[in-house]
C-alpha cells in the first residue's frame, strides 16, 4: 500500500515549484522559505487541509513546542567544579 496518496505529491510537487522559485512563503512569519524540508512539510500539511492520503503527523511528548533545555545561553561554557585558587610566589 502506498503510504501517501496522489494528491499529496501534486501539493508537495507544487510547493518544491514554488520554493525553487522564490514565491513560496512561511504560513505564520511570512518569510521566504529556502529549506527543502520546510517546502515539503508545508505541502504535505496543506494535503493534510485538503483531506489527502497523508500520514498524520508525529506527536511530540508533552509540554511546549518551544522551550527546550530550561535557562542558559546557547553554547556557554561549562565549568568545572574545582575551586580556582591563585598561586602565591
Amino acid at each position: 500500500m502506498a503510504r501517501y496518496g496522489k494528491k499529496a505529491g501534486k501539493k508537495v510537487e507544487r510547493a518544491m515549484h514554488e520554493m525553487k522559485r522564490g514565491k513560496l512563503k512561511s504560513g505564520r512569519s511570512g518569510k521566504k522559505v529556502t529549506s527543502r524540508k520546510q517546502a515539503i512539510a508545508i505541502g504535505l500539511s496543506e494535503a493534510r487541509e485538503a483531506g489527502a492520503k497523508v500520514p498524520s503527523k508525529k506527536s511530540s511528548k508533552k509540554g511546549s513546542k518551544k522551550g527546550g533545555k530550561k535557562g542558559g545561553k546557547k553554547g556557554g561554557k561549562k565549568r568545572s567544579s574545582k575551586k580556582r585558587t591563585s598561586r602565591k610566589k
